[in-house]
């Protein structure tokens, strides 16, 4: 796996500062200290096979949800894309550890994102634009959730109304050409 090195910007980093490393911890290529969180990384990549690509934020809304040890919920229906009713979130586990990697993995399930307690939150695409693009969609879902929360009480779809959007989904858009957006 390609990942970024450890506490150097994204602005700043350049193509020789990411680290190449194979799933039992090894560096294969690159001069730097891997991310903290390789081994979260690395979890994902053994447990989800259909995990291609990772991104891992602290963006504001997701990670406003995990102050709060709370799930993004359905308040919008592009939750979908992430393959669940909700974005769990995981058990506080100090960042950079094994203990953390199981419990995100755990959490996650059968979707494709989960919130880390007082942290951010993970997700997972089948290369790295759709996991980017599923990142920016559920903080602009976590932000209605949130929005809505300021003034009452977000209606949340129902687990048959998300069964709907995810079997609707299969046939929404172009043939032969993969959906992005709503």
């Amino acid at each position: 796996m390609a990942i970024k090195p450890s506490g150097i910007g994204y602005m700043e980093t350049t193509p020789e500062d990411i680290v190449v490393m194979d799933l039992e911890s090894h560096i294969v290529d690159g001069k730097r200290k891997p991310s903290s969180e390789w081994d979260m990384h690395t979890e994902f990549y053994k447990n989800k096979p259909s995990c291609r690509a990772i991104v891992h934020t602290h963006s504001r809304f997701c990670t406003t949800f995990a102050v709060l040890g709370k799930p993004i919920e359905a308040v919008h229906y592009v939750l979908a894309d992430a393959k669940c009713y909700e974005v769990p979130c995981a058990p506080y586990r100090r960042f950079g550890t094994p203990e953390l990697a199981i419990e995100a993995v755990k959490a996650c399930g059968d979707g494709d994102a989960v919130l880390l307690a007082n942290h951010g939150i993970i997700v997972c695409g089948k290369n790295l634009k759709s996991a980017f693009s599923l990142a920016e969609t559920l903080e602009y879902v976590a932000e209605l959730q949130y929005l809505s929360m300021c003034i009452g009480k977000p209606n949340v779809l129902s687990r048959e109304q998300m069964d709907e959007v995810l079997e609707a989904f299969k046939s929404y858009g172009q043939p032969g050409i993969k959906r992005t957006g709503c």
